[in-house]
């Protein structure tokens, strides 16, 4: 069995900088599937069922490749948090979050077309939040950041600053698991150096 091309549905830089750095270089095909339309609250089935569609929505536009989609959520007090909407609900999720824990799940997904395989699991991270005044998480929310991760944070970014631990997986937080990632291409026959 040759080593298909390895396709990214993502636009996300985060998931792809993970793969690049441990020697994968996706192909990137966000897949602009409108997450809206799916409304589930359990956050495992969530992230699972997204991942699989925005790797769907990408399939069709290949013949043989190995295609990656990806969803994360962060769950706090059994309320799920994507990306919040504006600086406003970003502030709110902070003040809330703020010196409490949350669980972010990342759904992984993968479309192998040259053995009509679909492979779906999740990865699940604890993080640990910091006491923040409200100048602090006012002049987060002013950067922008917030605004383009699930959680309303950065792990790589300024918001690690405000992440006093994590329990399990540190690059599911970032967007996606190494981890898994290895564990989900061996069990569809690879290995993730096949991708070097």
């Amino acid at each position: 069995m040759g080593t298909p091309r390895f396709v990214l549905a993502s636009a996300s830089v985060a998931r792809r900088h993970l793969l690049q750095i441990a020697g994968i270089e996706p192909l990137v095909y966000p897949s602009d599937f409108d997450e809206s339309q799916i409304q589930i609250d359990n956050p495992a089935q969530l992230v699972q069922v997204l991942a699989q569609r925005k790797a769907e929505t990408v399939a069709p536009q290949f013949q043989s490749a190995l295609i990656m989609g990806c969803d994360s959520v962060l769950a706090v007090n059994g309320e799920i948090h994507g990306k919040p909407a504006d600086a406003e609900q970003a502030r709110l999720r902070w003040q809330k979050m703020q010196g409490h824990s949350g669980d972010l799940y990342t759904g992984h997904a993968f479309i192998d077309l040259t053995q009509n395989r679909t492979l779906v699991k999740y990865q699940v991270t604890k993080v640990y939040f910091a006491q923040l005044s409200s100048h602090t998480i006012d002049a987060y929310v002013a950067t922008g950041e917030p605004l383009k991760c699930a959680g309303a944070f950065a792990l790589e970014g300024r918001g690690g600053l405000f992440v006093e631990k994590l329990e399990g997986c540190h690059s599911n937080v970032i967007g996606l698991s190494l981890p898994l990632l290895r564990q989900m291409l061996a069990d569809l026959g690879y290995s993730v150096t096949d991708f070097w």
